[in-house]
């Protein structure tokens, strides 16, 4: 992989950049702008997508799981928080 990784313990390589989703589903006024801008960092290869329960209890993790629907799982990395 680029320079632009992180090695994890078990080898695996995830981009050292990613998108962040705080905030985001708390506006439902707002979905389909979010659940494009998810969209278009992932065709601009920023694959790795933070979420947690915590982001608008939930909220921000169906949004994100609207946005990646129909991209193909194993080119995402997804990384969420449990309270």
């Amino acid at each position: 992989m680029s320079k632009h990784t992180v090695t994890l313990p078990n080898g695996q390589q995830v981009p050292s950049l990613g998108q962040g989703t705080w905030h985001m589903g708390d506006d439902v006024g707002k979905l389909d702008e979010e659940i494009e801008s998810i969209r278009l960092g992932v065709r601009l290869h920023m694959t790795l997508i933070d979420t947690a329960e915590m982001y608008g209890e939930g909220a921000s993790e169906r949004l994100v799981g609207k946005a990646i629907s129909g991209i193909d799982r194993e080119t995402l990395f997804l990384v969420s928080k449990v309270y």
